[in-house]
Order: structure tokens, then sequence, then C-alpha cells
């Protein structure tokens, strides 16, 4: 794992310590003319959930450095209300991938599906807007071992995008 702890806080976090809940009542202007949530509305949310994961996590302003592949899986309708759960999931030694999940719930029904799922990745930045290193993640479980592995695998990917 890299990314020492150079900045504000402990030299380690824990997913946990980042995990950000959002939620956004779906009204008649973020909606078509379908009545079902813009696009645009919902990966505003997704950001918005991101960034404030990293806030968390690094102790310092973020900013989105790239969106992975969104695909909308349902429909979120006008008058629903959505939840995004975001969390760190892989650090750099300035940048952080956050898994983003959305979650649409019928108020009337109290039911509840997922409508989307993706990854964020984030930069710190220092005083001077340049990128500036993140604590390492405290990982504690197997599942944050293997999120840990997987986002380490896309980083990769990524990078191997970005060189064409």
């Amino acid at each position: 794992m890299s990314g020492a702890g150079e900045g504000p806080g402990p030299a380690r976090r824990r997913p946990a310590d980042s995990r950000t809940e959002l939620a956004e009542l779906v009204m008649p202007q973020h909606a078509n003319i379908l009545g079902k949530a813009f696009g645009g509305t919902i990966l505003s949310l997704v950001d918005k959930a991101a960034a404030c994961a990293a806030i968390r996590h690094a102790g310092r302003t973020c900013v989105t450095a790239q969106v992975d592949q969104v695909a909308f899986l349902a429909p979120i309708e006008i008058g629903e209300l959505v939840r995004l759960v975001a969390t760190v999931t892989w650090v750099g030694r300035s940048s952080m991938e956050v898994g983003v999940d959305v979650h649409a719930m019928d108020i009337r029904a109290g039911t509840q599906r997922l409508t989307n799922t993706c990854y964020v990745t984030m930069v710190a930045l220092d005083e001077a807007g340049r990128p500036a290193p993140v604590p390492e993640l405290s990982l504690e479980t197997e599942e944050e071992r293997a999120r840990f592995a997987a986002g380490a695998e896309r980083a990769r990917a990524r990078r191997e995008m970005r060189r064409g």
C-alpha cells in the first residue's frame, strides 16, 4: 500500500472512516419529460458523494480526476429518495478511488433498489493546488483487502489507458 500520510491527521485511515451517505429527493426539476431523473443530476450527486468521502479520507481539498464507466441499471422516478453511499476503496500517493453505490427508494412502498455503481478517482490538493500525499488505507477485513486489490488493478488499467 502506498500513500504516506504527510497531510493532516493520522498516517492511516480505515475505509469506514471515509464512508459517506447522501440523500436527495427527486423533484420535477431533476427529471426529464418522462418523469425519470436526469443522468446528469445523478452524476452530480455521485461526484458530490465521492468528493465528501475523499475529503474525509485525505483531510484536505480533493478534486475529481476521472469517473469510470457509469451504467444506469434502473430509472429513478420523481418522488423517489436517492441514497448514495461512497467509500474510499484504494489509495495511491495523492489519488484515491472512491466506490459509489446509488440506491433509489420508493418511499410509498418502502422498497429500495440499486440503480448505479461506479468508481470515481479523486486527487488531494495542497494549498497551492498541487497533488498532495494522502493517508494509507488500514485494511481490516478480507472484503476491504479484495476491494483494495481490485482498485489497484483498475488504477493500473487507467494508467495504461492514459499512456495509449
